[in-house]
């Protein structure tokens, strides 16, 4: 898969956001934290990973095709 030379903003946030997880990811592993900065970092990857799923759903509808003629979503 080719890299896209113009990528939308909501998958430059979506990147940004994994790279900040990646990263708390590995200050996790490293062992280096207290027990309290650990719990603060879990606590803020589960909100990184909780905007990062929103991005993801916006670029997903984005990215879904209009339904075709007749073929309307239901309530």
């Amino acid at each position: 898969m080719s890299a896209n030379p113009n990528p939308s903003p909501t998958v430059e946030r979506l990147d940004e956001l994994i790279a900040r997880l990646e990263r708390a990811a590995e200050q996790l592993r490293s062992g280096e934290l207290s027990a309290d900065a650990a719990a603060t970092m879990v606590e803020d990857c589960a909100a990184l990973a909780t905007q990062a799923s929103a991005e993801l759903e916006q670029l997903t509808r984005a990215e879904a095709p209009a339904p075709l003629p007749g073929q309307d979503t239901l309530l």
